[in-house]
């Protein structure tokens, strides 16, 4: 598996790929070992890395559902899944994130882990579509929360990404409002990781790396 990896973050590097890159992945990989995820939904998957990170440390058992807009992406990420041991619990649904969970059946007893990797705008709508196919005490991650800072500094963002920021600064006020819990780890570009705060839940999540709120986010003047 580590010789299929570094290929894939070779393959993400050379061609531009966006990946969890490294700092967020030693994080990620903690929160997969915590939960230890027997359903998932991945929503982005790129060339399938991040898939493969979960189920390397996931349950024995665990069952990916992963949606991806671009088919050759898409095809991409199952020819390297074909050199893995998890070809056979990948599932890979093609087209628009937003429009495949609005018709997506959760398995029985709904999708224990939500993996958040997609466009970044849209992050909120995500949010709320996944909601009825989650377990009771489902968990959700999201990546690239703080986008280079500029979501929860002082900072202001170059005009390309002042839509991409207020989206996720509206993520994270949705995320941190009652009944949900959410932690966010520097880690990286930022990990959101959210319960359901009514769930008997771990106090931190992802080994307390690098935590810069468990409550409410300082959210900067728009």
């Amino acid at each position: 598996m580590e010789e299929l990896l570094r290929e894939m973050e070779a393959y993400a590097e050379k061609e531009h790929v966006p990946i969890i890159n490294e700092r967020g992945r030693q994080a990620f990989i903690k929160i997969i070992e915590e939960c230890k995820p027997r359903r998932v939904l991945e929503i982005g998957t790129a060339i399938g890395y991040s898939a493969l990170l979960m189920a390397e440390h996931g349950a024995e058992d665990i069952h990916i559902t992963t949606l991806e807009l671009s088919e050759e992406r898409a095809a991409l990420a199952k020819a390297f899944w074909r050199k893995s041991p998890y070809y056979d619990c990948m599932e890979l649904r093609l087209g628009d994130a937003g429009d495949i969970l609005a018709r997506l059946t959760p398995p029985a007893g709904g999708f224990d882990f939500v993996f958040i990797d997609a466009a970044k705008g849209q992050y909120v709508d995500y949010f709320r579509k996944v909601q009825p196919l989650l377990s009771k005490k489902a968990t959700i991650v999201a990546d690239n929360v703080l986008f280079r800072g500029y979501v929860l500094g002082q900072e202001k963002p170059p005009r390309r990404y002042k839509t991409i920021v207020k989206r996720l600064r509206e993520y994270l006020e949705l995320v941190q409002s009652a009944p949900f819990r959410t932690e966010i780890l520097s880690n990286g570009d930022g990990l959101a990781v959210t319960h359901n705060s009514e769930e008997d839940v771990p106090a931190s999540i992802g080994g307390g790396a690098n935590i810069i709120t468990g409550g409410s986010a300082y959210l900067p003047p728009r």
